[in-house]
């Protein structure tokens, strides 16, 4: 397939996947807020930093307040990786290939976009409203990952659009643990403090873990979630999974069998950092210390990203 077309595919799954994962952080954030209510009603700069858009804001705003912050995250349109950003990039690039999509799928981006696009502001909204609006974003986005599973034929092109969403998603998963390292407590609420425990409850419940983690495990434990956020292998929003189905993704668009080793540079990052976390156990992460094994990470996802698009997007020279 042509590889404008490969990479918008590619890039509508990432954006998509990012805007659902941006309502995830501003909506758990507000309950936490809530939750614990003069303690942690301000820690709204974590989030900035934690996805790396701390640098964008503050050229725009002087404080992180709650009604920056999520204006910024949401309806920023100087800001590109927010929801409605997300959603105005996944449009166009459906919109140039509609003949390689299904009517569904462009049907419903075109849709979601414009239901977006009306809504200017939530300056004004309370909480209840907040809350609604980031569940619409969150079903809209799941909505479309099922049309994509129900519509579209196992080819190429849904294995490009599957290893960006993953890819994405891996990311995303350990920028949600990051929020932890980035939220500042009180010196007196100190590790095993209710604040504590409360916040590491909210790192669940971004990635919809919650329910699935305490079927495995009765209490909130640092070392539990990080293990399950990171190492577990059959949860779909943990980091070993995603990459792990990135991968399969990976060698199905080239037809190359992993088991007789990699067949270019894409293949052979995405393959290392595989076996690197499926060998990794939770006591070497908290030795090396969470904060710098998730910044190594998402450096790592990074560099895989860059190999996939230099291998099959990229313009390569005409050999003479």
């Amino acid at each position: 397939m042509l590889s404008r077309v490969a990479n918008s595919i590619y890039w509508i799954s990432r954006y998509i996947e990012r805007a659902e994962n941006y309502s995830r952080f501003v909506s758990v954030n507000l309950n936490l807020a809530l939750d614990a209510p003069g303690i942690l009603t301000e820690q709204w700069e974590p989030l900035l930093i934690a996805t790396a858009d701390n640098y964008s804001f503050f050229e725009y705003h002087s404080r992180a307040n709650r009604n920056n912050v999520i204006d910024f995250m949401t309806f920023d349109k100087r800001n590109p990786n927010s929801i409605y950003s997300c959603l105005s990039a996944a449009r166009e690039n459906a919109r140039t290939i509609r003949e390689s999509i299904t009517k569904d799928m462009w049907e419903h981006i075109n849709i979601f976009y414009l239901k977006i696009k009306e809504t200017q502001s939530a300056k004004n909204w309370d909480v209840e409203q907040l809350q609604q609006f980031f569940t619409e974003i969150r079903d809209g986005c799941q909505l479309f990952w099922g049309i994509v599973d129900s519509t579209v034929t196992r080819n190429e092109a849904f294995h490009f659009g599957r290893m960006g969403r993953f890819l994405e998603r891996a990311d995303k998963t350990s920028r949600f643990l990051d929020v932890r390292y980035f939220t500042l407590l009180p010196d007196d609420e100190a590790f095993g403090s209710p604040q504590e425990l409360l916040i590491w409850t909210s790192v669940l419940k971004s990635v919809g873990a919650f329910n699935m983690y305490r079927q495995e495990h009765r209490v909130i434990n640092p070392s539990h979630i990080v293990e399950f956020l990171v190492l577990d292998k059959s949860f779909p929003r943990s980091v070993f999974y995603c990459i792990r189905q990135a991968e399969l993704s990976l060698y199905e668009i080239s037809g190359h069998k992993m088991t007789e080793g990699y067949s270019n540079p894409a293949e052979k990052s995405l393959s290392k950092l595989r076996h690197e976390i499926e060998f990794t156990e939770v006591e070497d992460i908290f030795e090396k210390a969470l904060h710098p094994y998730l910044d190594e990470f998402q450096i790592k996802n990074n560099n895989v990203a860059k190999n996939i698009f230099d291998t099959y997007f990229g313009l390569k020279p005409i050999e003479q």
